[in-house]
C-alpha cells in the first residue's frame, strides 16, 4: 500500500477544502503541503492526517491558511496567514516562536492560539501540530 493509498481519507479532505497544493510521496514520506482558506480547514485535514496512528512516521506537513483569509469561526483566531508547525523533541513555544515569529518572547501568541490542546505553555509534546500566528 503506497502512502498515498494509506492516507486517501485525508487527501480526499484536502480536496473537498479546495486547499491548492499536493500530497506528494518521496523518500518514504508522504509530503503534504497547501494553501487554505481558514485555519478550520486546515484542522480538518490535520484531523484527517491523524486518523492514521503512524502518522508521525509518515507525513510531513505543511498546511497554510491563506493570507487575508476571514471566517473558520473561534478556530481562525490564530489570525491571518497561521501555519502549523509540528514539535519534536527538544522544542520549547520559546524556540519555535523564535524560529518562526522571530521572537522567543512571542511564545504566548503561539500559546493563546493552541489553547484547545494546550493548558500549560511548558507542556508540549513531539508530534503535538501545533498552529502558529502570523507574525504582527
Amino acid at each position: 500500500m503506497t502512502l498515498r493509498e494509506k492516507y486517501n481519507h485525508a487527501i480526499q479532505t484536502a480536496k473537498g477544502c479546495r486547499m491548492e497544493g499536493s500530497a506528494d510521496e518521496r523518500d518514504g514520506k508522504l509530503h503534504f503541503h497547501g494553501t487554505v482558506k481558514n485555519q478550520e480547514e486546515s484542522n480538518k485535514i490535520w484531523d484527517a492526517i491523524k486518523t492514521v496512528p503512524d502518522w508521525r512516521n509518515d507525513v510531513i506537513g505543511d498546511i497554510k491558511v491563506a493570507a487575508g483569509a476571514t471566517g473558520g469561526g473561534a478556530a481562525s483566531a490564530a489570525g491571518a496567514g497561521a501555519t502549523s508547525y509540528t514539535v519534536k523533541s527538544g522544542d520549547t513555544l520559546s524556540k519555535i516562536a523564535k524560529d518562526h515569529l522571530g521572537d522567543a518572547n512571542a511564545y504566548n501568541a503561539i500559546f493563546e492560539a493552541n489553547r484547545d490542546q494546550l493548558s500549560d505553555p511548558d507542556k508540549i509534546k513531539p508530534g503535538q501540530v501545533l498552529k502558529i500566528p502570523a507574525r504582527t
